[in-house]
Order: structure tokens, then C-alpha cells, then sequence
């Protein structure tokens, strides 16, 4: 056996060990790169970031890199688990960790924060997100001219909320946000920015967007996580009994599904137009351009004991005259909502979501949501 296979059958039996099985940043299945000075096992996009940090991470291929007999007894002794406990032993609750379906900067920030800055390795360490007041410029893309320009942002866990100005020493906020009702998602290629995030919120209830982004990765995620931070201090002062295992979820969430679909009126005779459709939680929103301020409209997906169903199709007779062929029927207790998607894979990923939500039980508060909405309409 060469010195090349016996290397291979080496590293194959550490990634044996707990914890080793998957990206010790993302947590995607079967790594196939290690960082030789950290002893982590990582995924092929995670060690692109790795690599942009050499003077902390030394990344190299389990299957086609040279590895040093010193290099594979490190990672022997250290892996996954045990540098969790190093360098994520004081990860507060209401951190944002990412997925492997997270964007860049996500990622990015959170292994630069990791093994960069040390921010987790010491339990009550200061760290930034937790001051309990942020205030600085970010990037705001204008509602009517589609422009970004700088505006200043102040989040106070004190006032909860995240107002904005439209100049840096304006006394009047141009926006007052209560932070329970924000949602914040990172948005890149949507916003046409790696750090663009978006944020939206309630407003008279209907639902607003602002698309924002910061040139700083760091700057843009330290935001985002300060929101959440913020909200969840919130969230232990409105909920005293609730754990913190309740209590995240309440937090800033991502999209279940966004993309385009056609659409026709209430009577079903006008013709199908294509729209942007976000999909958040219950509530299926629908927009002229994907950047539009302000839904067109949206749907209530309520439980399917309350009279709301989904099928893939149109019912019979029904005049399509749109471009795309696959259809979708929602009944709500008010009304039929007829949509086309492009693709039949597209079709069918919709119903699934649009079943799963509607075999969910709802809680009270989306009971009081489906309530005023209804009324609304």
C-alpha cells in the first residue's frame, strides 16, 4: 500500500468519529476538505473561505492533497466536536449559525467570527451584538426611484425599535419599526449585492420591504444578528415563561419559497399576469417586481380544517390565456385563488409547500392574523 492509500484509509477512519461526518461551519454531509492548523473537516465552499484566511486556516483535499503524517495525527486528535467546544462555547442563543443553503456572507461572517476574531471562545465575552443599541449608515434602496442612497439606522433594545432617517442629523425618524414585527433575510442576488439584506415589516397591517446592503460583510451580519438579539430580549420580556427553544424560532426568519407564478382576478375571466410571490409562513404575498415596497395583494394559508385547500390544476372550463401551463387551485373560506407556474417541478414544489402549511396547526396569533386580514379583504 502506498504512502498516498495508507493516508486516505487514515483520514477515512477519523472522519469516522462523531461529529466529523459533517462541515464543521455548515453542517453539509460528507466533507472531503480539512484545515490541517484548525483540525476541522469542512465542505468544498467552506474551505473557499477558509482559504481566503490563510494565516488562520490551512485547507487541503482529504483525497488529493499531500498530507504529513504530523498533519493527519492533528487531525486525529482534534476534529468536529472537539473544536466545537473551543470555538463555539459561548455562541450566544439568538446567533444566526448558517446552513449550507446560506448565503456567502453569511458563511463567511460566521467562520471569520469563529476562528478570526475568537468571538465564541469566552463564556460572558463582550460581544458586539449584545450592547443593546446599533447605530450607523447603511445602503437603502429608494421606493419610487429604485436608487441607493446612505441612511442612517438606529436599533434600541430599550424603545424596541429600528427607525431610519433620511439624513444623518434629522431630528424626526422617517420610519419607526416595532422589532416584533420585523423579518430580516439576506437577499443577494435579488438585491443584486453579496451583503444585501432585506427587511420586512408590518405597517398598518400590510406588509413593507426596504432592501438594504453595507460594503462590509462584517458591518451587514452584525446587524442582522443584532435585530435578532434585540428581538429576542423582546420577545423574554412579552413571554417570561418561555424558553429559549420557543422563543428562537419567533426570530428573524427565511423565506419557505419566492419566485414567479401568473395570476388572474377574483372573477377569473381577466387575463393571468405574472408576479414575484413570497411565501412567509402563513401568509403568500405577491408583488408587480420582486423589489416593489408594497404586496399587490396576499393570501392567508390557513389550516385545512378551516375550509383552505390546495390541488395542482385549474378547474374545468377555466380560460387560461397566460404563457404557463401549470396550473394551481387554493380554496380559502372567501374565495378560489387560480395560479400558472412555468415548470411542473415548479408546480409541484409550490403544492407541497402550500400542503405542508395547511396541515400545520395554527397558533393563536395566527388565528387573530388570518382574522384581520380577512377583514381587510
Amino acid at each position: 500500500m502506498s504512502t498516498n492509500e495508507r493516508t486516505i484509509r487514515a483520514l477515512k477512519e477519523i472522519l469516522l468519529k462523531p461529529g466529523n461526518d459533517t462541515c464543521a461551519d455548515c453542517g453539509a454531509l460528507d466533507p472531503g476538505w480539512g484545515s490541517c492548523s484548525l483540525g476541522v473537516f469542512i465542505c468544498l465552499e467552506c474551505s473557499g473561505i477558509h482559504r481566503n484566511i490563510p494565516e488562520i486556516s490551512k485547507v487541503k483535499s482529504l483525497r488529493l492533497s499531500h498530507w504529513e503524517d504530523h498533519e493527519v495525527q492533528f487531525m486525529a486528535e482534534n476534529g468536529n466536536a472537539e473544536m466545537k467546544k473551543k470555538y463555539e462555547v459561548a455562541v450566544p442563543v439568538y446567533y444566526y449559525k448558517p446552513t449550507h443553503k446560506d448565503c456567502q456572507v453569511l458563511r463567511e461572517q460566521w467562520i471569520r467570527a469563529k476562528y478570526q476574531r475568537k468571538e465564541f471562545t469566552e463564556p460572558g465575552g463582550n460581544i458586539t451584538y449584545d450592547s443593546g443599541m446599533k447605530d450607523g449608515v447603511l445602503m437603502k434602496r429608494g421606493r419610487d426611484n429604485g436608487q441607493f442612497l446612505s441612511r442612517r439606522f438606529v436599533l434600541s433594545e430599550r424603545e424596541g425599535t429600528l427607525k431610519y432617517y433620511t439624513k444623518y442629523d434629522a431630528k424626526e425618524p422617517k420610519a419607526v419599526i416595532k422589532v416584533d414585527s420585523i423579518n430580516a433575510t439576506f437577499q443577494p442576488e435579488k438585491i443584486g449585492n453579496p451583503n444585501g439584506l432585506q427587511i420586512t415589516y408590518l405597517k398598518d397591517y400590510s406588509t413593507r420591504n426596504i432592501f438594504l446592503y453595507h460594503e462590509s460583510g462584517k458591518e451587514i451580519v452584525d446587524w442582522f444578528n443584532s435585530i435578532r438579539a434585540v428581538q429576542l430580549h423582546y420577545l423574554k420580556v412579552a413571554f417570561p415563561g418561555a424558553t429559549d427553544a420557543e422563543l428562537i424560532p419567533k426570530l428573524t426568519r427565511n423565506f419557505l419559497k419566492e419566485g414567479y407564478m401568473e395570476k388572474t382576478g377574483p372573477r377569473q375571466t381577466e387575463g393571468f399576469k405574472k408576479r414575484w410571490f413570497t411565501l412567509d409562513q402563513r401568509r403568500l404575498m405577491y408583488f408587480k417586481d420582486p423589489l416593489d415596497a408594497f404586496a399587490k395583494g396576499e393570501v392567508f394559508l390557513g389550516n385545512r380544517d378551516n375550509g383552505y385547500s390546495v390541488s395542482a390544476g385549474l378547474p374545468a372550463g377555466t380560460h387560461c390565456n397566460g404563457a404557463w401551463q401549470y396550473g394551481i387551485t387554493i380554496e380559502t373560506p372567501d374565495r378560489c385563488f387560480l395560479f400558472t407556474c412555468e415548470t411542473e417541478s415548479d408546480q409541484q414544489d409550490w403544492v407541497k409547500h402550500f400542503s405542508d402549511i395547511m396541515r400545520a396547526q395554527m397558533s393563536p396569533q395566527e388565528y387573530t392574523m388570518e382574522a384581520l386580514l380577512r377583514h381587510r379583504h
